[in-house]
């Protein structure tokens, strides 16, 4: 609960600074770009954050990955913020959540969709403009292959969950059959 706190905090604070200067989609993308660094290279997050190497060596080691990266000025104080109170930790959450706040302004909606094989290019188009339709917003998808639902998709958007899969369906006809209901 801590750690959702924070990251709501550090992520609306950075939000209002790019709101302010319009730049709050380059932010996110730094600091989502930054996040997804220190997730692919855990020995570098853990040169960041491990107290056994002095504080200025890792203070070092941060602008020296500012620089390298050209993060702007603003994102590359906020980075430094975040090590100074010691809440580089919790960068990947404050990322999601400055994600979930940019989708609320833009009008976006992420989907989760699950499908028993892939799905070609025209089916996911046709399936994306289904949802946007259907929840009055952009939606951006993200899909995964799941054999357990034998055939059909599962989409989840936010809280509504479309389950269009032969699983969900054989087990409905089996209640359905135990009950005794004519179909």
């Amino acid at each position: 609960m801590i750690d959702l706190t924070v990251s709501r905090r550090y992520a609306k604070a950075l939000l209002m600074l790019g709101q302010e200067d319009g730049k709050y989609k380059e932010y996110g993308e730094e600091l989502s770009g930054f996040a997804q660094l220190l997730e692919r290279e855990p020995e570098l997050k853990h040169a960041l954050v491990n107290p056994i190497h002095s504080m200025e060596e890792r203070k070092k080691l941060l602008l020296r990955i500012i620089e390298l990266f050209n993060l702007s000025p603003l994102m590359g104080n906020f980075l430094k913020l975040l090590f100074d109170k010691h809440r580089i930790p919790a960068l990947s959450g404050i990322a999601q959540v400055y994600q979930q706040y940019v989708d609320e302004i833009e009008n976006v909606k992420r989907a989760r969709v699950k499908a028993a094989v892939a799905l070609d290019e025209a089916t996911q188009e046709h399936l994306r403009q289904g949802l946007e339709k259907m929840t009055k917003s952009k939606v951006v998808m993200e899909f995964e292959e799941d054999p357990t639902i034998l055939g059909g998709i599962v989409a989840r958007v936010g809280d509504l969950v479309l389950d269009g899969s032969v699983r969900t369906q054989l087990s409905s006809l089996k209640e359905s059959l135990i009950k005794g209901e004519v179909l």
